[in-house]
């Protein structure tokens, strides 16, 4: 297989254990050059593990881990040298200027001088932050931060670039700007792995995706895929006044295939949602409110791991 065509990351039987604890458990999956790809899944699922493998910061315990062509196993220098990494903390430097950010952080690559100018300046532009180059990071908000993060991990200009929940925290405006930067480097070819907890920030930014639930992957495939093949085209959500919710709950039983009942409304997950509640009103349902929604990459999520909290 040509260099072109190999995968950007290839895991086989991947393994990290703690001890006895098991937290990624014999995972398979291969990133293309230029695609995104996400890694889905609730806390304690193996996400951050397997980050910190792809990382080539934390060894593998087992099976294979082979990025840009090498062995994450015995390789790890030469791939950190052209990886890109946004971790989930922001890490970047209070005490300096955001150009300083950029430029002493390159110099951890040997970049020399002049070409470090030149890269600071076009990623200040990339990450909107031209007219703050000389302020403080100190006085920067928390999406001009999140920016920051994201425009110094790209100093080196990397092959891959990991970023380990790129918008935990941001506000909606911060987030679509994120956004827009990711979907940018996308399209110029850069290679991007993320983890999220926002179903629809993986909707937006993947291509495909894998779900992790107890270090296992229990899904893959493109977002529209995952949700043709795991759940319904729509879904009908029907809340109901507290004293009537049971004997409502009752009727609507045995509409549709599937019927979930969360404490303050009732899902019905049905093929046409106009039609489905037309037939809950013939059974004398009167939900307080009736709302038809296309299904989500949430509803795959939730119906691979479950509702109940995992800690």
């Amino acid at each position: 297989m040509s260099e072109a065509a190999a995968p950007m990351i290839a895991a086989h039987a991947l393994r990290k254990t703690y001890g006895a604890l098991v937290a990624v458990d014999g995972i398979d999956f291969a990133v293309h050059r230029g695609e995104a790809f996400g890694v889905l899944g609730a806390n304690g699922a193996g996400k951050s593990s397997t980050m910190r493998m792809l990382a080539c910061v934390s060894p593998i315990t087992g099976g294979t881990l082979r990025i840009l062509g090498r062995d994450a196993a015995t390789d790890g220098a030469a791939i950190r040298a052209r990886l890109g990494v946004v971790p989930q903390d922001d890490t970047v430097d209070t005490d300096l200027t955001v150009r300083e950010n950029l430029l002493i952080y390159g110099r951890y690559f040997g970049i020399p001088w002049k070409v470090l100018r030149r890269r600071s300046d076009e990623l200040l532009d990339f990450a909107r932050l031209r007219e703050k180059a000389g302020e403080s990071v100190a006085a920067l908000s928390g999406g001009m931060r999140r920016r920051l993060t994201i425009a110094r991990a790209l100093i080196n200009e990397p092959d891959i670039v990991l970023l380990d929940e790129p918008t935990t925290g941001l506000d909606p405006q911060a987030r679509h700007l994120l956004w827009e930067r990711l979907f940018q480097l996308k399209q110029d070819g850069v290679t991007l792995l993320l983890t999220t907890h926002y179903m629809d920030e993986a909707e937006q930014l993947c291509d495909r995706l894998v779900v992790m639930d107890a270090g296992r992957i229990v899904a893959e495939g493109t977002p529209a895929g995952l949700i043709e093949r795991y759940t319904t085209r729509e879904v009908l959500e029907l809340r109901f006044a507290a004293h009537e919710k049971q004997t409502m709950v009752e009727k609507a039983q045995g509409l549709v295939g599937r019927v979930e009942e969360l404490p303050d409304r009732l899902l019905l997950y049905t093929g046409d949602g106009e039609a489905t509640l037309t037939a809950v009103h013939a059974r004398g349902v009167r939900p307080v409110t009736a709302l038809v929604r296309r299904s989500t990459l949430e509803d795959v999520f939730l119906t691979l791991t479950g509702r109940t909290l995992v800690d």
